[in-house]
């Protein structure tokens, strides 16, 4: 098996710049869906179920819905900053640190309502900003870059995609890596 492949099911993110009007709001379909797909993709799983990997030395089905619920807080917050700051510099997090606490034993369901929520503000939030509000920027330390709002729309998209093609992995596979 192809690790490489396993490991990015729908390829690695693709940004060639400031989107069209038509990307632009594929890629926010992509986050306004991802709650229910997410929902629908795991809604007849055991607890045994989830804990299948969708990849050798991977994350847990449960462990990759947490994920999303925490990595979507922090993007939304990332948002709001560069939307009311000038140029700030973010707060970056240890995700694989966050996805071994204790708070990764708790019922999906937990993170699945926290993202059906935090999708329908965040969504509601990225169909009301201008191009001009997209264009504001964010400092990333860890990547020594500046990222533009634009950029965060495309790489969240794909985190969506990314992590549900995860869930179907794991689910293809059946608990083949565990």
């Amino acid at each position: 098996m192809d690790l490489d492949k396993l490991r990015f099911p729908v390829g690695k993110l693709n940004y060639s710049g400031i989107p069209n009007e038509e990307l632009k709001k594929e890629w926010i379909k992509d986050i306004e869906d991802f709650p229910q797909n997410m929902t629908l993709a795991v809604q007849n799983l055991s607890d045994e179920q989830l804990e299948w990997k969708y990849r050798p030395e991977g994350w847990t089905i449960r462990q990759v819905v947490n994920h999303t619920a925490d990595s979507h807080i922090n993007s939304q917050l990332r948002f709001k900053l560069a939307l009311t700051e000038d140029t700030p510099t973010i707060k970056p997090y240890l995700e694989a640190r966050w996805a071994e606490l204790p708070d990764m034993e708790e019922d999906i369901h937990v993170s699945l309502n926290l993202l059906a929520a935090l999708h329908k503000r965040w969504v509601f939030l990225l169909k009301k900003l201008s191009p001009k509000d997209l264009q504001r920027q964010y400092i990333h330390p860890e990547h020594n870059k500046t990222f533009d709002l634009y950029f965060t729309i495309a790489m969240y998209s794909w985190h969506c995609r990314h992590h549900h093609a995860h869930i179907l992995q794991a689910i293809k596979y059946k608990g083949q890596f565990d």
